[in-house]
């Protein structure tokens, strides 16, 4: 076994580390090496080829809003990356964990203005204002803390989209192989007891109280789902259909 390993190669073992068993996208020659690392894991990362760059982003949100886990794509920079855009747009509207992984010119020439194939202006600024955070890999040796900072960042307090970059040189760059960084959310804050009390007085002393539960009840989990079956009995539902999911159990009436 080599004792080196491709920024590309670091990053798909990084996504793995972090429990993504599925990459949709589309492969180009400025991310060859990592289309390469992606084969080589295949048998824990599977890469479903999309045929538009919009589809690998949706299908990325998708896959986020509908398990919980993190929705990743690929796809080349430029013009590849701008068609996913709005995917990226959606994925912050919706809280969800998306990590868009897009490469970029050669790193010589990046802000040179020379007009090289998929050059933008500035990526990493457009994709700064898409996402929750965005970073350039320049070196292999960074590409493991930059992975675990993005993941960290992601799943931290609000769900969003992340994004990472690295010049089309970089991707095959290597550096000694080592065990990929683990990102972990950030604790969340604590509840404040006494704006707990006061609600449930509101709630208990309402004629007919209307609850608007945010999308981030969804992770929950047990607690939320102990909420729902003590609440149900009470809840109105003959004009609406109602369905809460926690930890895979669902909770309803329909109409």
């Amino acid at each position: 076994m080599s004792s080196l390993e491709t920024t590309g190669q670091k990053i798909a073992r990084s996504l793995v580390a972090h429990g993504v068993d599925t990459l949709f996208g589309i492969p180009g020659a400025h991310m060859y090496d990592f289309n390469d690392a992606v084969y080589e894991e295949r048998a824990a990362l599977r890469f479903i080829h999309t045929r538009h760059e919009q589809g690998a982003g949706y299908m990325a949100y998708g896959y986020a809003k509908s398990t919980g886990r993190t929705g990743a794509y690929t796809v080349v920079p430029g013009p590849g990356l701008l068609n996913s855009s709005a995917a990226l747009c959606t994925a912050y509207a919706g809280n969800a964990p998306v990590f868009c992984i897009t490469g970029n010119i050669m790193s010589h020439l990046i802000g040179r203005g020379r007009g090289q194939l998929h050059e933008l202006p500035d990526q990493l600024a457009t994709l700064r204002g898409l996402t929750r955070a965005a970073e350039r890999i320049d070196h292999p040796a960074a590409a493991s803390a930059v992975m675990a900072d993005l993941s960290s960042r992601m799943m931290s307090g609000r769900p969003g989209p992340v994004a990472v970059e690295a010049p089309w040189d970089v991707f095959g760059q290597k550096s000694l192989v080592e065990a990929p960084l683990l990102g972990t959310p950030r604790p969340a804050p604590v509840a404040d007891p006494d704006a707990i009390a006061n609600a449930a007085r509101m709630i208990a002393e309402a004629k007919a109280p209307l609850i608007m539960v945010g999308g981030g009840a969804v992770g929950a989990g047990k607690t939320g789902g102990v909420f729902m079956s003590q609440l149900l009995p009470f809840v109105d539902t003959k004009t609406i259909e109602a369905f809460y999911a926690f930890e895979g159990a669902y909770y309803g009436n329909a109409a």
